[in-house]
């Protein structure tokens, strides 16, 4: 393969690293605004695969005042994750298992990349590996997107009956299907310079000896 293929490759899978770290990191998968105003409070409670956040706007004459407060989410007591939550806490947690092997596969597709790149004998053969790790990564993203989509549409959790998908999963989305294509794009490029097409192997092309 060429090295351009490679080079596009790994800033291409660098960037959706990223986009995965942060999709897990960010608080705001599934979202609950509170529409009922009480006492002059209004609540807006996300959710993400770590954490849950929870605001409180109050309202006083002209002041307003703003309690922001995150947990460790989900926690096996304060959310009944023994009782009968089990299978919400389940599949939560599984999501957020799924989206760190993600991450790891990710990470060392890039290794694989840095070293792949360093011959031309290493690009010949390293594509088979890079295709494996990134499919692997984008297998991961989409069994989480599988199980919060599960979890939201089951209504499995009982806070979540009036919420909305938000950033981090949609986030989560881009990721998995760019990463399938990327392994696709990877395979396609990777099989096509093993043949000796010039648009894949480049000039140095592999061609078998006729005899």
């Amino acid at each position: 393969m060429r090295k351009t293929s490679y080079v596009v490759t790994f800033f291409v899978t660098l960037v959706i690293l990223v986009l995965n770290v942060l999709s897990a990191e960010r608080p705001d998968w599934i979202v609950v605004n509170k529409p009922e105003v009480i006492d002059g409070v209004k609540t807006t409670i996300r959710y993400g695969l770590m954490e849950r956040c929870q605001r409180k706007i109050v309202e006083d004459g002209r002041l307003k005042y703003v309690d922001y407060k995150c947990r460790p989410f989900p926690m096996r007591v304060m959310d009944h994750c023994e009782q009968e939550n089990r299978n919400f806490c389940t599949a939560f947690t599984s999501a957020r298992y799924a989206t760190e092997l993600g991450i790891g596969f990710a990470s060392v597709a890039l290794v694989a990349l840095l070293i792949g790149v360093s011959t031309h004998s290493r690009r010949r053969r390293i594509w088979r590996a890079v295709a494996g790790l990134v499919a692997l990564h984008a297998t991961f993203q989409l069994i989480a997107f599988v199980l919060i989509t599960e979890v939201y549409h089951r209504h499995l959790y009982t806070p979540f009956d009036h919420a909305q998908l938000s950033a981090g999963y949609y986030m989560n989305a881009v990721s998995w299907i760019s990463g399938m294509l990327i392994a696709g794009g990877v395979v396609t490029t990777g099989i096509s310079a093993d043949k000796g097409r010039a648009w894949a192997a480049g000039n140095r092309a592999y061609r078998p000896i006729s005899g």
